[in-house]
């Protein structure tokens, strides 16, 4: 509940900030951005971290679907980080 409230906040400050004209936006909006970038690569670090966790989980828990599990784990990554790719794009573009 307390990410919800910090991110809402941070939507409000982007608001107000971008609604004061060009010169208070193109002097914040450089900033927002570089921050929205740096939380797409901090969620996908966080994503690609529990994804190989808990494949490592299921791999010491059945060793013989080790394969399945690896191949499953690197798809997962791959959609994570293409999202996450995808996310920094959008952040850093004006």
């Amino acid at each position: 509940m307390k990410k919800f409230f910090a991110l809402f906040a941070f939507m409000m400050l982007a608001t107000i900030t971008f609604a004061q004209g060009d010169a208070a936006a193109s002097a914040m909006g450089g900033s927002i951005s570089v921050i929205g970038a740096g939380l797409a690569a901090i969620g996908a670090g966080i994503g690609i971290g529990q994804i190989g966790g808990k494949a490592m989980e299921g791999i010491s828990r059945q060793p013989k679907a080790a394969g399945d599990i690896r191949t499953n784990m690197i798809v997962a990554a791959a959609l994570v980080e293409g999202a996450a790719l995808f996310a920094i794009v959008v952040a850093l573009i004006k």
